[in-house]
């Protein structure tokens, strides 16, 4: 029998990887497959460094060093793509006594294209010298601590349509339109979508949905992006912050930061619970301005608003050593929240800062079809005013109000930035595969 059908037969894959073998290699560790490698293992991967008699061969997230039994003709070459049968060290990361197999592709120098940008100059140096593979593992840890905390808390996990007719409102989000039958578009949020399942009895839902939005790129911006949105029905704004604690606790905890997270110098404390700060209290405090007059300044001033947001209250916010939620935006920024019963000059929306970097959106849900209409229209004339793109207004989420949504509270969470927070990582695109300046 071939050594390829022994390692199948027993539950191993034909040709291990080489993070397989140095995984099975540590202390306590087995194979894949949870059994012991056998005496004699074949090995594919990329050629990362040639010595006399031996080749390191690596994959995305480990490397082996590989001692070869006689001369090859022709020998390997660094980037070289081969396949080597050997045995395992008892410990460590080598394979002895090996011979070459297969040769499956030899190094090639990558094309040069006119006028491309300067990502790194090959897939082995994207994902082996950089370290992509380990940002990457640690990216699928972050997604499998969240999928595992909603489903303790009995959220139902839900896909809903990438491109609609409707990408929302926002004044300043735009849409990508998608050439079709009908105006389309990709989804700047699934957050429509996902108040219709409320109103058709689905209680808790959350989705890790990819988003796409245009003119956003930067350190903490990409065109796509993944998007953690959930929502309650018949829960306020308090649970959902709750729930929002505890994701950032989890993720934190699955990539080795339980507790405190190290970022850009800063020390952040995921004490318990995490400070709420309305926002005239923040101007108050931070930006010289009275409550009572910030709140109006949004109405009569929105440009001044923003400025001693951005220039006062979240570099203030940045400095402390614990994540803090904004809350009680002024009433014209309520976009789809509902205005706060004890103080109708506020609404109930929130935002979780993290050593300055704005997380999340959430809000106590609107559910009066009347007044979310006179929002929409607003909207739309707003961005006809500003030469934006008016998109059309989602009829089918106006009907799913009409029929009657819960109350309810959801939030809108920024998933690479978190895991590029809780990994000290300067830029989101160093947590994803393909950021957009590599395309």
């Amino acid at each position: 029998m071939a050594l390829s059908e022994t390692n199948t037969s027993i539950g191993f894959p034909a040709t291990f990887a080489p993070s397989d073998i140095v995984s099975a290699c540590s202390p306590g560790r087995t194979g894949p497959s949870g059994a012991p490698l056998p005496g004699r293992v074949r090995v594919g991967g990329r050629v990362l460094e040639v010595a006399e008699g031996a080749v390191v061969l690596g994959d995305a997230f480990s490397a082996l060093r590989v001692a070869l039994e006689g001369a090859l003709a022709p020998p390997l070459e660094v980037g070289d793509l081969a396949i080597v049968e050997g045995a395992p060290a008892p410990a460590g990361r080598a394979l002895a006594s090996a011979r070459l197999v297969e040769r499956i592709a030899p190094r090639r120098p990558p094309r040069a294209r006119a006028g491309a940008a300067a990502p790194p100059s090959s897939e082995t140096e994207r994902a082996i010298h950089r370290g992509r593979g380990a940002a990457l593992a640690q990216r699928a840890a972050a997604l499998g601590a969240v999928r595992a905390l909603f489903a303790e808390r009995g959220f139902l996990e839900v896909e809903t349509p990438s491109m609609v007719p409707s990408p929302g409102l926002d004044l300043h989000l735009d849409a990508f339109a998608v050439q079709a039958a009908r105006p389309t578009f990709l989804i700047t949020s699934p957050e429509y979508q996902m108040k219709r399942l409320l109103s058709g009895g689905v209680p808790r839902c959350f989705q890790l949905a990819r988003c796409f939005r245009r003119g956003e790129l930067g350190d903490r911006h990409n065109p796509e992006f993944t998007m953690l949105e959930w929502y309650r029905a018949f829960a306020g704004v308090d649970e959902v912050m709750a729930d929002t604690e505890a994701i950032v606790r989890r993720v934190a905890g699955a990539l080795g930061a339980e507790g405190t997270i190290s970022t850009s110098g800063k020390q952040v404390r995921l004490e318990r619970p995490f400070p709420r700060i309305s926002i005239g209290e923040a101007f108050a405090r931070w930006a010289g301005v009275p409550a009572d007059d910030a709140i109006a300044l949004a109405s009569s001033d929105e440009e001044r608003f923003f400025r001693l947001l951005v220039d006062a209250v979240e570099p203030a916010i940045a400095a402390l050593p614990h994540p803090v939620f904004l809350v009680d935006f002024p009433a014209p920024f309520a976009s789809l929240a509902r205005l706060k019963p004890s103080d109708p000059r506020v609404c109930e929306r929130f935002e979780l800062y993290v050593a300055g970097v704005e997380l999340c959106n959430g809000f106590g849900e609107l559910t009066d079809p009347v007044e979310q209409r006179a929002r929409l229209l607003a909207d739309q004339a707003a961005r006809a005013a500003q030469g934006k793109p008016v998109y059309p207004i989602d009829e089918r989420f106006l009907d799913a109000l009409e029929e009657g949504m819960p109350p309810a509270a959801g939030n809108a969470l920024g998933v690479d930035r978190l895991v590029a927070l809780c990994l000290g990582a300067p830029s989101i695109g160093d947590v994803l595969a393909f950021p957009h300046g590599w395309l």
